[in-house]
């Protein structure tokens, strides 16, 4: 399979802590160009050819690094990829040329037909066979690296043979794709399904990760009245989010890290200060030895 050559080291994201890029906040950034390492945006709200976002999007590029995070491939599809959508995509990428790309490991779409959301899969040889061809389909339509992010899961496959980090971790290893460790869905994850996230970190080859995602979560219970945690990108991250990022931070060292806010958006000072307290860590873990 595909190995595709890594970024060149002067590409990469800094170290820093970036913000998710909202039109809201377009001007306000280019007013007082924050203290930021990098910006973040959903590739699919791009993928036209002109008009009001792609004119304030140019200008921050022009200042700041840029991550484009796809929402739409469905790299586990049991279908095939949709050609027009990955065109659509590398075009995106060739304008801006941004220091990371990333997708979802989760499914979308079934023929058709697309869904709205970012749904689970079963991992099983299969699975792992298809999502690394796709991986590699997209990894050679973009000409690099793409990093795949670990999914919020609410349920598990019966039919499943292979436990999730061993699933991220093969794909890895066959495609050479990179890491996005969204370290809330991690902690999601594993409160739902009553795992340690600790084991869970340790079972990854974390030496990929190329961005670290930060957000917060909804809580519910279940109908067995257990904790149940929803991924929801619409609250503060969580102080057990926090602390589990210190610990991948001694696993890691500093690495680009996004705060991420996609619901009930608050005041910009407000995701500042989250990205103040995430730059505060990491280069306390750059300080270690």
């Amino acid at each position: 399979m595909l190995n595709p050559p890594s970024l060149a080291t002067d590409n990469r994201l800094p170290p820093r802590a970036g913000l998710g890029l909202k039109s809201e906040h377009f001007r306000e950034v280019l007013q007082t160009r924050p203290d930021l390492g990098f910006f973040e945006v959903h590739a699919e709200n791009y993928m036209v050819a002109g008009g009001p976002l792609h004119h304030f999007l140019g200008r921050i590029r022009e200042q700041y690094p840029l991550s484009l995070h796809g929402v739409g491939l469905s790299i586990g599809g049991e279908g095939p990829l949709d050609v027009a959508h990955l065109q659509r995509l590398a075009a995106l990428v060739e304008r801006y040329q941004p220091q990371s790309f990333s997708e979802h490991l989760a499914w979308s779409s079934h023929g058709p037909v697309f869904l709205n959301d970012l749904l689970p899969l079963a991992y099983d040889e299969a699975t792992l066979d298809r999502v690394c061809e796709h991986v590699d389909q997209v990894q050679s339509s973009l000409k690099r690296t793409l990093l795949l992010e670990n999914p919020a899961t609410y349920l598990t496959f019966a039919a499943s043979t292979l436990d999730e980090p061993h699933f991220i971790s093969e794909v890895i290893r066959r495609t050479g794709c990179g890491l996005l460790l969204d370290v809330n869905n991690v902690y999601v994850s594993c409160v739902n399904h009553c795992r340690d996230p600790l084991a869970y970190l340790d079972a990854l080859p974390l030496q990929a990760t190329g961005e670290i995602h930060l957000a917060g979560f909804a809580e519910d219970t279940d109908s067995l009245g257990a904790r149940l945690l929803i991924d929801n990108h619409g609250a503060p991250i969580d102080n057990d989010v926090w602390q589990l990022f210190l610990q991948v931070l001694e696993r890691t060292g500093p690495v680009a890290t996004l705060i991420e806010r996609d619901n009930h958006i608050p005041p910009w000072g407000v995701l500042l200060a989250e990205a103040r307290q995430a730059d505060q860590l990491l280069a306390t873990a750059g300080a270690r030895p």
